[in-house]
């Protein structure tokens, strides 16, 4: 029986690459610590808790395994910042997780805040470095070397939705979406088929239909059942298929587009699954193929493009949307994926202006023609990581950006604001604020709780077991009124 679909609490974990040119002995963890470390913004560095943390837990049922040593050193080097962001070290990357959001459009907003907060540190422990060397960090998926690294994203779900469901029905559309959420790359890796150019960075390295691994025999479907929420009530869904995308437009709605499919998923309005014979062979399959003419084989025998997956997918979501209670930007959402299918459909090249990887194969098309030059030539392979720069005077977005060819949703100062602001409706209020007013006090933090010490004999632990609890409107009043954290912790105490 459907079980009714819950608001979308969304977010993202990005990794960014990080190089040092001009020094021999780059230690990317070592490096990655001075980004973080360098951040001059709002902050508070405090030890992340693995205390209440399951990584090891799979959705399937099946146990619990544990967590790999180097994940849970990965809060090594950690600040949570005043917008409710977590930004930290990941094994050997700089690491950006946006606050819990209500929305894609605002989830995409913070992601882009994080492209911003990557920015200032960068600049900042530039300054540390020796002359003749430059630090570069790219917000990409691949080093080209055969290393990949995430680009991550979570759902609320409710824990009524068995998980099998998910599995039936998110499978095709993730397998298909990459079609207008991929960023391009040059080449192939991990074994793949030779190709000159593919449309998504982290296709060639996905080896599983579902499992709990996200580093290596990366799975279509990730089982890890860690909600960071009431495990009686929810469940997160953690998505680790997609790429990291630079355009604002691709952004929101590759959240757009999985947040309102899986609502439908949920209110039981998906009349059926799309069920590829082969789904892992047809992530690459679909990825290697940029004029979009791959046909996926159905587990029926019958054939379908992606595209043509899509725009079923499209014709659902928007028929649940008519009927639901979602908010208004779902149905930008729609009207932003009726728009890209109908373009890519047309030539793909049309979406040059919204979609990170058709915007750098028209780059490097020009490049080709210019100067005769084949797909494994090393200047391509240069622009196609160029392209990824955050540094707005030397990255290809940016350029494409100031020269008003790649579409943006916001304003400067809109993402200014929420460098430093975090969302007022959801537990990111809370924890935002709490390191803007009481820094000094706070020891500990995890998605769902926070630590403080008051002085007292024994640390203090404020669970935020609900994250659409803990919003301005709840508890702006409460904060004002607490001088400090130990009143705040009264406070709490006497409610």
């Amino acid at each position: 029986m459907p079980v009714g679909a819950i608001p979308k609490v969304i977010g993202t974990e990005i990794e960014y690459g990080i190089t040092i040119l001009g020094k021999d002995d780059f230690n990317p963890v070592l490096a990655s610590s001075a980004v973080i470390n360098s951040y001059a913004g709002s902050r508070a560095r405090i030890q992340w808790s693995f205390e209440e943390e399951s990584p090891g837990r799979d959705a399937r049922g099946f146990g619990y395994t544990s967590a790999p040593t180097m994940e849970m050193e990965s809060g090594l080097v950690n600040v949570v910042l005043t917008n409710g962001a977590r930004f930290y070290v990941d094994h050997a990357h700089p690491e950006y997780s946006t606050p819990e959001c209500v929305d894609p459009r605002q989830a995409a907003l913070h992601e882009k805040a994080g492209e911003q907060v990557m920015v200032k540190a960068v600049r900042s422990a530039q300054r540390l470095l020796a002359d003749g060397e430059r630090l570069v960090v790219h917000k990409n998926n691949s080093d080209g070397k055969g290393n990949s690294y995430g680009a991550h994203e979570n759902y609320l779900l409710s824990r009524s939705l068995p998980f099998s469901d998910i599995v039936e029905h998110f499978t095709g559309f993730l397998v298909t979406r990459q079609v207008f959420t991929g960023s391009g790359k040059v080449g192939s890796e991990n074994g793949r088929p030779d190709v000159g150019f593919q449309i998504s960075q982290r296709a060639d390295f996905f080896e599983e239909e579902v499992g709990l691994e996200t580093t290596l025999k990366r799975p279509i479907i990730n089982t890890r059942d860690e909600p960071h929420a009431e495990t009686s009530k929810y469940r997160r869904l953690h998505v680790i298929i997609g790429d990291a995308n630079l355009s604002e437009y691709q952004t929101m709605l590759k959240l757009g587009t999985a947040a309102l499919v899986l609502s439908a998923l949920e209110a039981g309005a998906l009349p059926e699954a799309l069920t590829f014979a082969d789904p892992v062979r047809e992530v690459w399959q679909v990825s290697h193929d940029p004029g979009l003419d791959h046909r996926l084989r159905l587990a029926d025998g019958s054939t379908i493009t992606a595209v043509d997956a899509q725009w079923r997918y499209l014709e659902w979501a928007a028929k649940y949307l008519r009927s639901a209670d979602l908010p208004d930007v779902y149905d930008e959402v729609v009207r932003m994926w009726e728009e890209v299918l109908s373009d890519l459909e047309a030539d793909p090249l049309r979406t040059a202006d919204r979609l990170d990887w058709a915007a750098k194969l028209q780059i490097l098309d020009g490049y080709r023609r210019r100067d005769d030059l084949g797909w494994d030539a090393p200047k391509l392979r240069m622009l196609n990581l160029q392209y990824h720069d955050v540094d707005p005077e030397r990255g290809l977005y940016h350029r494409l950006v100031a020269s008003g060819r790649m579409r943006t949703i916001f304003d400067s100062e809109e993402v200014e604001e929420a460098v430093t602001r975090p969302p007022a409706e959801t537990r990111a209020y809370f924890r935002g604020e709490c390191v803007r007013r009481y820094r000094d006090a706070l020891v500990a933090a995890n998605w769902d709780s926070l630590v403080f010490d008051t002085g007292e004999d024994t640390l203090k632990r404020v669970p935020m077991m609900e994250p659409l609890r803990g919003g301005r409107e709840r508890v702006e009043e409460l904060l004002d009124a607490s001088e400090d954290a130990a009143a705040l912790i009264r406070a709490l105490g006497a409610r």
